[in-house]
């Protein structure tokens, strides 16, 4: 298992999933889960090599280094901590 912190506020997630779900229970917002909206952007504090890399829909909305889109990466194993935007 692996473990998703926001805020601070912390969830087990199954390693190699999308973890919109958790997320959600830790308050994250998510207004279209396509990669499109934003909504679910956040700053990764640490943890980030635990993270599968940037995909299209993420490249496409301009992240900058350390930024992810929630709805849009998972959690490879080990624990990722973000701040959300």
């Amino acid at each position: 298992m692996a473990k998703l912190v926001v805020d601070g506020a912390e969830v087990e997630v199954a390693d190699d999933e999308h973890f919109v779900e958790a997320a959600e229970s830790l308050g994250v917002a998510f207004g279209c889960t396509e990669g499109i909206c934003g909504t679910c952007k956040a700053t990764i504090v640490e943890g980030g090599e635990n993270l599968t890399p940037l995909n299209a829909e993420e490249k496409d909305f301009g992240m900058l280094e350390g930024e992810r889109l929630l709805c849009q990466c998972k959690i490879k194993s080990g624990c990722c901590k973000f701040k959300y935007m």
